[in-house]
């Protein structure tokens, strides 16, 4: 089977990420829906390779299918690398995406802008019901805006300008644009060629 002709169960439960997702995989493999009987995964690792492990693993329980799972976190080095894998979750437990970037601007308050580096980090993982599995990451450095700009995206996308760009915050951006360079863009663009050399090891 070549990578253009697998068919992967996303693990996210997030409109907005499965969107994202479905475009990168666009030519790389088909995606097909997480499964509505699965309940919430309690991601509780210590990194974002094993948040991504739990979600894959828990999909191809569910679905008897290969799975992918992607986990992302944000490195603020102000903040000595938080949020972190608790990105999600840096303004409480039911944060929502305007708590969590209105947490992280009160806490950069003050920070001049040389010392407000910051990165996107994510892990993607697809895993094969036998255990198998593959993990590529991709990073995309930037620096974390003094206020919030544009209203595309989601997350922290409205207060991240990354390096590669011109200025803008991903919010500013269309998709494609984003996709350019963004964290998820490159760890997804690693993936055939490691889709590739697992096909060839099992054969």
């Amino acid at each position: 089977m070549t990578a253009r002709q697998l068919r992967l169960v996303c693990a996210s439960a997030n409109p907005d990420k499965v969107a994202e997702i479905e475009q990168l995989l666009t030519g790389i493999a088909e995606m097909e829906p997480r499964p509505t009987s699965l309940g919430e995964v309690i991601e509780d690792a210590d990194s974002l390779t094993g948040n991504a492990r739990l979600k894959a693993v828990a999909v191809c329980d569910a679905s008897g299918h290969a799975a992918i799972a992607d986990d992302t976190g944000l490195e603020v080095d102000a903040l000595g690398g938080a949020p972190g894998i608790y990105a999600a979750q840096f303004a409480g437990e039911n944060a929502t995406y305007a708590d969590n970037r209105r947490k992280l601007l009160d806490d950069m308050s003050g920070v001049e802008q040389h010392l407000r580096t910051a990165r996107f980090r994510t892990v993607v993982m697809v895993m094969w019901p036998n255990g198998d599995e593959i993990v590529v990451e991709g990073v995309c450095e930037g620096h974390i805006a003094e206020a919030e700009m544009g209203d595309a995206g989601f997350g922290y996308d409205s207060i991240f300008i990354p390096d590669d760009g011109d200025g803008r915050s991903f919010a500013q951006m269309s998709a494609d644009e984003k996709n350019v360079m963004s964290h998820r863009a490159r760890a997804f663009s690693a993936l055939p060629g490691a889709l590739m050399l697992h096909s060839s090891t099992e054969g």
